[in-house]
């Protein structure tokens, strides 16, 4: 069996994830302790207790995450439930979790990257006035031309008729005022602080690059995709450019996923909270096998 571990991105966090985990697995309990060292602030406590208005914030999901995909990761191995992983593949965020399960680097680096990360995006987030929202049931094409007519950009290309827009907030209410007259039947804003995947997101990216040039990557052990193209990456140099290309480019989420499929994917293994991959995965192909996995009971299932 061909399988491929995919992992969350921002937005799918949930106060209480990875509790049972932490009770229940040595192993992942290691991994959450290990975190709070690091960041040298408790990433337990905001995932266990919140509050959600701080768990959400770009800087604490962002490493929450990180953690709880790989706790994941470590609780199955502990157990003897993980079979030989094929491919990895992560949801923006989730790429760079999935970096770390192949073994581009170690968790503690992982996770600094990720802090980093996600603190940098949050302070663009804060220098900007930026906005997001959802065009569901439209062509790539359709949304294409909208972007195009008020200078806003396609953030990330999810499922089949499922599509994020990003850009400066007023640009972004315009073109959804504005859909509806071109035919457009169902346009979303999203309640996000800024405009992930987007060139509002620049100030991040130029300070990114400059943190990752100190940061030594290594082959990955098995094949990783990346959001900036759909494709497979695997020399480190081509994954370093890929993590900073990601922060102000398109995610590629159903690009990946048929990419995965098409090079013998036979499995998806999700590890992250609340399903959202897998209910993306349904809209893209109902005939691919997708297994959930979110707390210490599903590693069971």
């Amino acid at each position: 069996m061909a399988l491929a571990l995919i992992f969350s991105g921002q937005g799918a966090q949930k106060v209480g994830m990875g509790r049972s985990l932490h009770e229940q697995s040595p192993a992942a309990r290691a991994l959450f302790d290990e975190a709070d060292q690091v960041l040298g602030w408790s990433l337990t406590d905001k995932c266990f207790n919140g509050p959600e208005s701080e768990l959400t914030q770009t800087k604490v999901c962002q490493p929450a995450l990180f953690v709880h995909g790989l706790a994941l990761v470590a609780a199955l191995r502990e157990q003897g439930r993980l079979p030989e992983i094929n491919f990895a593949l992560g949801l923006s965020l989730g790429e760079v979790t999935a970096c770390a399960a192949a073994g581009v680097f170690d968790f503690a680096t992982g996770l600094r990257i990720v802090a980093e990360r996600g603190r940098l995006m949050q302070l663009a987030c804060e220098q900007t006035v930026g906005g997001m929202a959802a065009v569901i049931g439209e062509e790539r094409a359709t949304v294409a031309a909208l972007c195009q007519d008020f200078g806003i950009e396609a953030a990330n290309f999810n499922a089949p008729g499922q599509i994020i827009v990003s850009g400066e907030k007023a640009r972004v209410e315009a073109a959804v005022t504005a859909a509806k007259d071109r035919g457009i039947k169902k346009v979303m804003p999203l309640n996000v602080a800024g405009a992930y995947h987007s060139r509002l997101m620049e100030p991040a990216r130029a300070a990114f690059v400059t943190y990752l040039a100190g940061v030594e990557f290594a082959a990955p052990r098995f094949t990783i995709f990346t959001n900036t193209t759909g494709g497979s990456v695997n020399a480190p140099a081509e994954i370093r450019a890929a993590l900073v290309k990601q922060v102000v480019s398109p995610v590629l989420w159903e690009d990946c996923m048929r990419s995965a499929a098409t090079a013998g994917v036979m499995e998806f293994w999700e590890l992250g909270p609340g399903g959202v991959l897998a209910g993306l995965a349904r809209r893209t192909d109902k005939s691919w096998v997708v297994k959930s996995f979110a707390e210490f009971a599903d590693l069971a299932n």
